[in-house]
């Protein structure tokens, strides 16, 4: 039998003390990070009001940066309201965007912020972005890596934090809603602007069996059940990254959201 994984004790943050340690540069960037489902965009644009200080997003997700694919990726744009979001939108969807252009364009937007005396809040769910982001991770020589220099080394990581059964419960609720508006007519349009079916299952996730289902490979109630577990075990391997980053170092700030 599975023991369950043992949470981290929760905190609560001092925003005020926060604030100051990002005036004072002794922290340049804040990491919201979690698992999907946790309420982290939530968190991070209350979060970004309390400081009221200039806070601008910038998302960690692998998915958020193609144009067109809104729900399964759950960008949730009305979310941020007037706080500003950065790295969404800004590939078009059936290209393949990686990690090391991601940490390009971080690199670009992380100092065009901090020229104009913003505050940097990474948000998001993708470890290896955020490592690349966060943690200056070297891709070796075969591959292009940012000038660490121009990446914050000082980042105050903070953890949106749920219980396992919490989170499957809206994982399953989210999906449901996410299908009953819009979910599948997304990917339907995808298909139909002239993205191949590949491109989109390559995608995973909801872009995967939502495709497959509108192949008719997959009933509705196949293709629920699969992307069900499917996002349940996703959602189990980000917990996972995060805890080994913990394991090599790094201090997060679990918070109950």
């Amino acid at each position: 039998m599975t023991m369950p994984v043992e949470l981290p004790e929760p905190e609560v943050i001092d925003v005020r003390s926060l604030l100051s340690s990002c005036l004072s540069g002794e922290t340049e960037m804040i990491c919201v990070l979690g698992p999907t489902a946790s309420g982290k965009t939530r968190y991070s644009v209350q979060l970004a009001r309390e400081l009221n200080h200039g806070v601008e997003i910038i998302s960690a997700d692998s998915r958020q940066v193609y144009v067109g694919m809104d729900i399964g990726s759950g960008k949730d744009l009305e979310e941020y309201g007037e706080i500003p979001v950065h790295l969404v939108d800004i590939a078009p969807a059936g290209s393949k965007y990686n990690v090391y252009r991601y940490q390009q364009d971080f690199a670009r937007v992380y100092a065009d912020i901090r020229s104009r005396g913003g505050i940097p809040l990474l948000c998001g769910g993708t470890g290896l972005y955020i490592e690349a982001a966060a943690r200056g991770y070297d891709f070796g020589k075969d591959q292009p890596t940012v000038d660490p220099s121009l990446l914050p080394s000082r980042t105050f990581f903070i953890g949106t934090l749920v219980s396992r059964e919490v989170r499957n419960e809206r994982i399953d609720k989210r999906l449901r809603e996410r299908l009953e508006h819009g979910l599948i007519e997304e990917v339907r349009g995808l298909l139909d602007s002239g993205i191949p079916a590949e491109d989109l299952i390559y995608y995973g996730l909801e872009y995967k069996f939502v495709t497959q289902h509108v192949l008719g490979i997959l009933t509705y109630d196949e293709m629920f059940a699969l992307l069900s577990n499917a996002i349940h075990q996703f959602a189990k391997r980000q917990m996972t990254w995060f805890r080994g980053m913990e394991r090599d170092g790094v201090t997060i700030h679990w918070v109950e959201v």
